[in-house]
């Protein structure tokens, strides 16, 4: 295995592990304000502000981790992708500052307003909205190189399918990934009403995602017929992804063992991650970057592996210590505490 693919496979770990954690966080969010516009506030918001309190503060330290990476093992991304994406980036770092104000000042301080609520809960949809643009940017034919250096044609950007289906896809499985994630939270806290307000919304979204992502693949085959063929090469892995899914689907339609539904879907994200991004290996923009055209030096990339999986063994245990001793803690939980 070379230094290039260990790089994109360490960087495409810390993507997933956002991908979750950040998932759980944004649909918390929304969630809490929906239930504060539906008036069913008071069944889910104390369950999830016992979630998002003690995890406020670690949710974004996985996507600091991609980013530093991706710059320091790909220095030519930041060439191609840092003029694309001044736009969605932006958009996605302000909404971050935003959702970080409104953690500081209802934590430790005495902000309490019901906008700040909306704004807070549905700013969590755009930020994957805007940072899941990277994806249909990467597949090629929006960004034009010439003498006169790079250009982006936003008009051909978001008229196109394919983008809207990724943003739908990134919609769908935050709330999808969420919702089981709190159904079993709230079970664990044996606070049954809001198991079962959270269980609906699991199962509610949970077709939506799988379809959204289907309808992925579909527009793929006419935007991109290589990266669609490889895809279809892959079809293994993505019926195991859709079995894991059917497994936890079925056992949140059963109430049974949610913590094992939720082992189950991050076993289905985990493997169509990967297999989609073993099928675009190895562009990281098609068709101008490839992961070895684009490559640091090999002192450089070793320093960085150890750095990176160093980091990696000290942020798994800290999230276990804070499972243990927070979120699933008992008398935390149950707010107790």
């Amino acid at each position: 295995m070379t230094y290039e693919v260990i790089g994109i496979s360490v960087l495409w770990l810390f993507l997933f592990g956002y991908v979750i954690v950040a998932s759980i966080d944004f649909g918390a969010g929304f969630f809490n304000a929906y239930s504060l516009l539906i008036n069913k506030h008071h069944i889910i918001s104390g369950i999830i502000q016992r979630y998002l309190s003690p995890v406020w503060e670690v949710t974004n330290v996985f996507l600091v981790f991609f980013f530093v990476g991706v710059v320091g093992f790909f220095p030519r991304t930041a060439f191609y992708y840092g003029t694309s994406l001044l736009v969605p980036a932006s958009i996605a770092i302000v909404l971050l500052a935003i959702r970080g104000s409104y953690y500081a000042f209802t934590t430790y301080g005495e902000l309490r307003h019901k906008g700040w609520t909306y704004l807070y809960g549905f700013s969590g949809l755009f930020i994957p909205a805007s940072l899941s643009i990277v994806l249909t940017i990467s597949e090629g034919g929006f960004i034009t190189e010439d003498e006169a250096g790079l250009a982006l044609d936003y008009w051909a950007l978001f008229t196109s399918p394919l983008t809207w289906s990724i943003v739908v896809l990134s919609l769908t499985s935050v709330l999808y990934i969420s919702a089981a994630f709190l159904t079993w939270y709230a079970n664990k806290a044996k606070d049954h009403q809001a198991t079962e307000l959270l269980r609906k919304y699991a199962l509610v979204w949970a077709f939506p995602a799988i379809i959204t992502a289907t309808g992925i693949i579909v527009e793929l085959r006419t935007h991109n017929p290589v990266h669609f063929n490889r895809l279809v090469d892959l079809w293994f892995l993505f019926g195991i992804s859709f079995v894991l899914f059917l497994g936890s689907v079925y056992l949140i339609w059963k109430r049974k063992n949610y913590g094992i539904a939720f082992t189950l879907l991050t076993g289905q994200f985990l493997v169509a991650f990967f297999a989609y991004g073993i099928s675009h290996y190895p562009y990281l923009l098609y068709p101008y970057l490839t992961i070895y055209d684009s490559f640091t030096s090999e002192e450089m990339a070793v320093a960085l592996i150890v750095a990176f999986i160093a980091g990696l063994g000290l942020l798994l245990p800290s999230l276990f210590l804070l499972l243990k001793l927070f979120l699933f803690n008992k008398d935390y939980v149950q707010g107790n505490r």
